[in-house]
């Protein structure tokens, strides 16, 4: 990669010209494709490095390792060559960035406009004093960075959406600053310093995408499993996370743990497994839709994330769907006359919740008219809408666990001590949660599993933990859950280690499909 000082190759030669080995690429994992001998002019040879023409004509048989492509030519044009790299790259099997998709996407404004509409937003953060007369200006990404640093965030999620190796974000001003195009450059037009600020990109990006060569024991398939150490309530403990590691290699599945940071490695994976509380509006839904993109499995997947992580479009759906749920009205900030009406239409006590709460976070019981009005403008403050629910009092929750409408496992989990919730957030210290009890899902009442495997039904066929609550009178859906709890020493409590290898048979079953092209 290029120095400051360092001796370059000759320009117009790779490294097969400068005494350098020949690619080897049965050896290597990774293939940077030039347009161009003299496009690598100003870098260090590499044994990485191919021009368009050879890595076109070159034979893929007995090739074994997987492989992975950087496409660095100067244009992506329909049948040109760029884009004939990326083609015939998918076609071997090869990890390819820029896929075709990324290409396609890049090439019609009407398609990415719908995706940078949220960025256009935030760029009066990003550029207030830019230049008060200046009605224009761009800024090249790199693998997802910039020199400029007010827009590295931007930069970032751009390549998340559009990942391509060099990037133009060109901007505009009318009455406010907005993107006007997001094309990709080419390597051959940089500057000396911009080719400087691309090798630093490039050496950062290539030492963490592409990992080391693995032992001669092959798994057959990849697994990423997206997950956050810091993460105070994380959806699994780090000895389940273990577990679904170990029932991976009994299977031929290696499970390899990655966090946010690693959005731009995705793609070298067969499937992906979010053990991360997840969101709409935070990198696991991008990391899912992502995922999807790329036709991989993934759990969970965007659909099961938008339909559960907001409670007021999961009791509609529910609801649309006649299943029985909570007494419940929805409640909007700008009509105050709705939350005067509610004790006559609800009762007391009376629970409100913010639509995107999780772990009984976001969740108020009011007892009375004052503490219902307090409770609500503060929960307002979060949210332009509210959930109102009739309070139903139970000793414990059911949670069934459903895999591909299946009944994985049953629990029932009991209130927080002294308090009305699983989860206690206001106990001292740590959040402190409830007892819990894990039994066959055969010894689960009949009609709680069936009414749990109707709710699943109507997300998706992925994997779900369905909350219900049973009383003397009657049997309600809670919630579902996209992304359930499944820790060791709880929900693995009577599957023990048949758990995890469960919900691994699935991936395999699923990615074994995709092989095939019979879908997921």
């Amino acid at each position: 990669m290029r120095q400051a000082g360092a001796p370059l190759c000759e320009p117009g030669s790779l490294a097969s010209d400068c005494g350098v080995p020949a690619l080897r690429v049965a050896m290597s994992r990774l293939i940077i494709v030039v347009e161009k001998p003299s496009d690598w002019g100003s870098y260090y040879p590499s044994e990485n490095v191919v021009s368009a023409l050879d890595y076109l004509k070159r034979s893929v048989e007995g090739e074994e390792d997987r492989t992975q492509v950087i496409n660095l030519c100067r244009s992506f044009k329909y049948l040109g060559l760029g884009h004939y790299v990326s083609l015939l790259a998918e076609a071997r099997g090869h990890r390819i960035i820029p896929s075709v998709r990324a290409i396609n996407d890049l090439r019609r404004k009407s398609l990415y406009g719908i995706d940078i509409e949220d960025l256009n937003q935030k760029l009066s953060r990003f550029l207030p004093e830019h230049s008060r007369d200046a009605t224009d200006f761009s800024i090249l990404v790199y693998f997802g960075h910039t020199s400029y640093a007010p827009l590295e965030d931007l930069a970032r999620q751009v390549f998340e959406t559009f990942p391509c190796p060099i990037l133009k974000i060109e901007f505009e001003r009318q009455k406010v600053w907005q993107i006007a195009s997001i094309r990709p450059a080419g390597l051959h037009t940089l500057t000396d310093d911009q080719e400087d600020a691309f090798a630093g990109a490039l050496d950062a990006f290539s030492r963490k995408i592409w990992r080391k060569p693995r032992a001669r024991r092959k798994f057959r398939y990849d697994l990423a499993m997206l997950h956050d150490p810091a993460e105070q309530m994380p959806p699994s403990n780090k000895k389940a996370l273990k577990s679904f590691i170990e029932a991976g290699k009994e299977l031929g599945i290696e499970v390899d743990p990655i966090e946010r940071d690693d959005f731009a490695r995705l793609a070298e994976y067969d499937g992906l497994f979010i053990r991360e509380t997840t969101a709409l509006n935070n990198h696991t839904y991008r990391f899912a839709h992502r995922a999807e993109r790329e036709d991989m499995v993934v759990i969970d997947d965007p659909v099961s994330i938008l339909r559960c992580t907001n409670k007021i479009y999961l009791n509609d759906l529910l609801k649309s769907r006649k299943l029985p749920v909570p007494r419940s009205e929805i409640l909007i900030r700008d009509d105050p006359g709705k939350l005067a009406r509610l004790p006559d239409l609800l009762g007391f006590p009376v629970v409100l919740k913010i639509p995107d709460g999780s772990f009984s976070r976001g969740i108020v019981k009011a007892e009375d008219p004052s503490r219902l009005v307090s409770a609500a403008e503060e929960l307002f403050q979060h949210t332009a809408l509210l959930i109102a629910q009739e309070y139903m009092y139970t000793e414990f929750d059911w949670r069934i666990g459903v895999l591909n409408n299946q009944a994985l496992f049953a629990c029932q989990y009991f209130m927080s001590r002294g308090h009305w919730q699983i989860y206690n957030h206001a106990a001292k210290g740590q959040a402190r949660s409830g007892a819990f009890k894990t039994l066959p899902v055969r010894d689960a009442p009949a009609e709680v599993v069936k009414l749990a495997l109707r709710a699943s039904a109507a997300i998706g066929n992925g994997l779900y933990g369905v909350d219900l609550k049973v009383s003397e009178k009657r049997i309600a859906i809670i919630e579902v859950n996209d992304n359930p709890n499944i820790d060791a020493g709880i929900e693995d409590a009577y599957l023990g280690d048949d758990l995890y290898r469960r919900i691994m048979e699935e991936f395999l079953r699923r990615m074994e499909r995709k092989r095939l092209g019979l879908g997921g």
